[in-house]
């Protein structure tokens, strides 16, 4: 992810860019909760980090700047920027560094992509999977609940017919 902040300024009434003083602490976390980041950054950076857990993770941004500041009506604005999977790359880098052509270079990207549809799938998997057991588990609570009001409904005429009988008998009718 990339970030940017910028600070308000009364005087100018605008958003400024940041002052290098303020900084910003990333916090990701994964969907159990486990910390899979925690960096200090300065008021502009980038963070970037691999997830081996699928589902949804939350990333927080906590700026450093002093509290009072904000409360005494400071307002800081936070650009974010998220990329995920083989976008993240940055193709000319990786083929300046180690030395690539034009054709090995393509052949990279193609595997990075061919990768990330993999990924892509097993998470439809694993979310497919999830869908059916909670499809199930709800098939069956309904298959209980209409067993139970069967059972209640024929009870209930059960003894609507003994209490009319005795009825009857009762005054003589019968």
């Amino acid at each position: 992810g990339n970030y940017k902040t910028q600070l308000w300024d009364k005087q100018a009434e605008t958003f400024l860019p940041s002052t290098p003083g303020l900084g910003m602490h990333v916090e990701v976390k994964d969907p159990d909760g486990k910390v899979i980041l925690s960096r200090q950054y300065g008021s502009e950076g980038r963070f970037t980090f691999t997830s081996h857990t699928p589902g949804e993770h939350q990333i927080c941004l906590h700026s450093n700047s002093t509290r009072m500041s904000l409360f005494a009506g400071g307002k800081l604005r936070v650009h974010l920027d998220i990329q995920i999977g083989e976008h993240t790359n940055n193709y000319p880098e990786i083929a300046a560094k180690d030395k690539l052509t034009e054709l090995q270079l393509r052949v990279r990207q193609l595997l990075d992509q061919v990768e990330q549809i993999q990924k892509e799938q097993n998470y439809q998997r694993y979310r497919e999977e999830r869908f059916r057991l909670t499809s199930e588990s709800t098939n069956q609570r309904v298959l209980w609940w209409s067993i139970a009001q069967t059972l209640i409904l024929i009870l209930t005429g059960i003894w609507q017919m003994r209490h009319l009988k005795s009825f009857f008998e009762a005054k003589k009718l019968v």
